[in-house]
């Protein structure tokens, strides 16, 4: 079994009193996050970004100083503040690229067609990343949708399968996998996860077009007439706006390669692990905001005025730095507060009574729900290693030997982000992303009703068909 962190040894002499409290910062801010909306009393004080900034920066201070008063090291610190801005300008360079790209043409909002975009985003997320498809897809089905009574469904759906389980088959789908990538778990390893995204990624689909279905109906066959006449009606099949901005994508997925390929391998081979994680951040945070800000210059909105150029893409969209921004400041909270938590996981992982396919998939995929899902695959995936009797800095061994732990790891820690709001970046921003474009979304606790009534059946059945 791999020996404890050095720098982690305090955490493990904690006792439950401590180790609870050790989780409280982050269980505050969640609690924030999920009631003050509901709360009339503070609903309109928590809709201002500078109070949740407030809240996130005390919560995030409490959750450092707790970890720092239990001689945690100052560089897992570093590592976090680095983790945070590489996970920022990933999504960040994303949400601007993504934002430049105006889709139109002849949809609305039909349950086929609805399905359609969903099974479409599931492809393209292993391609260009669960944020990738969500942020080039979200708006033009918002759109299509807009005449739509009943929508939050559609959304709730979209986090389902476009923001975090249609990423499972590529390194470049979501940021676990790619950790994988890093720590030695081949390219295409991840390829015979297909029939675990098939049989998720089709009974959503199932699902969704029934309910779909559903609540059209119950808005009238004058509206399914009306939608068809307007595809009848619509002036071109498909037209994509801002098509420079797909070159701009296609240079974000080239630095992930290139960080995973050649910046990480060479500087960790000539100064070791640690030099070659920050090297390949480091060049990951200047490299996306350098395309971000390309883009945008190149891609400029305009206000649309007589006499002037039509509005660009990023006008038609109803571009506003609103919803990165507010993802931004509640996830700086949330990489601070959850910092004491994942060190104690991480000291107290090797006593945990896990051994089985089964428990690594609902164990990784519960502490995903709520915590970032990248440590959670790393904290997981090592102790499958540790407890097999490998080593936890490279993967590829438990990857060759025992591929049904890392499967249950890697299942679990990206489908199961889709359970709450914070699970996994892009579905914050899409909630926000549909919140701009007045769609009513549930609140915090309703959405984890729809992911308890939806996706835990479906994980069950994942359970007895691969993980028993």
């Amino acid at each position: 079994m791999n020996p404890i962190n050095p720098s982690l040894a305090a955490f493990q002499g904690l006792g439950p009193g401590l180790s609870a409290l050790g989780f409280a910062p982050f269980a505050v801010l969640l609690g924030v996050i999920a009631v003050f909306p509901l709360v009339p009393s503070t609903e309109s004080w928590w809709g201002s970004n500078r109070n949740k900034a407030l809240v996130a920066l005390l919560c995030a201070l409490a959750g450092v100083g707790y970890f720092l008063a239990n001689r945690g090291g100052a560089p897992r610190l570093e590592e976090t503040l680095l983790d945070y801005l590489t996970f920022m300008a990933l999504l960040a360079s994303l949400y601007v690229v993504c934002g430049g790209i105006h889709i139109s043409g002849a949809f609305a909002g039909l349950p086929t067609t609805n399905t359609l975009f969903l099974a479409l985003g599931a492809l393209l997320a292993n391609f260009m990343g669960t944020t990738g498809a969500s942020m080039i897809l979200i708006r033009p089905l918002l759109r299509a949708n807009r005449r739509r009574e009943h929508t939050a469904h559609i959304v709730i759906f979209f986090i389902f399968i476009v923001s975090n389980g249609g990423g499972l088959l590529t390194p470049l789908g979501d940021p676990p996998l790619y950790l994988g990538f890093l720590r030695g778990v081949p390219f295409a390893w991840t390829f015979r996860l297909f029939p675990h995204w098939l049989l998720l990624t089709a009974a959503l689909l199932a699902v969704f077009y029934f309910i779909d279905e559903v609540l059209l109906k119950r808005e009238g066959t004058h509206l399914r007439h009306s939608l068809l006449e307007e595809v009848r009606q619509a002036e071109r099949k498909l037209h994509v706006e801002g098509w420079r901005n797909l070159s701009f994508l296609a240079a974000i997925l080239g630095v992930i390669l290139a960080a995973g390929y050649w910046v990480y391998p060479a500087f960790a081979r000539l100064y070791g692990d640690g030099v070659g994680r920050t090297c390949s951040e480091v060049f990951q945070i200047l490299s996306m905001s350098f395309i971000a800000l390309m883009s945008y210059d190149l891609t400029a909105p305009r206000m649309y005025r007589p006499g002037l150029p039509p509005p660009s893409s990023y006008a038609k969209n109803e571009f506003s730095m609103a919803a990165i921004l507010e993802v931004g400041i509640l996830f700086f909270g949330i990489f601070g507060a959850m910092m004491p938590a994942l060190a104690i996981l991480d000291a107290k992982g090797p006593s945990l009574p896990v051994s089985h396919a089964w428990q690594y998939f609902w164990g990784s995929g519960f502490l995903s729900s709520f915590l970032d899902n990248t440590p959670t695959y790393l904290t997981f995936s090592t102790l499958a290693a540790g407890k097999a009797g490998l080593a936890g800095e490279s993967l590829a061994a438990l990857a060759g030997h025992f591929p049904r732990l890392l499967e249950a790891v890697a299942c679990g820690s990206v489908f199961m982000g889709a359970n709450t709001y914070i699970g996994n970046g892009p579905n914050f921003m899409v909630k926000t992303i549909a919140e701009h474009s007045k769609v009513k979304m549930p609140s915090f606790f309703r959405y984890m009703l729809w992911s308890g009534c939806v996706l835990l059946p479906l994980f069950l059945l994942e359970t007895l068909i691969f993980f028993r």
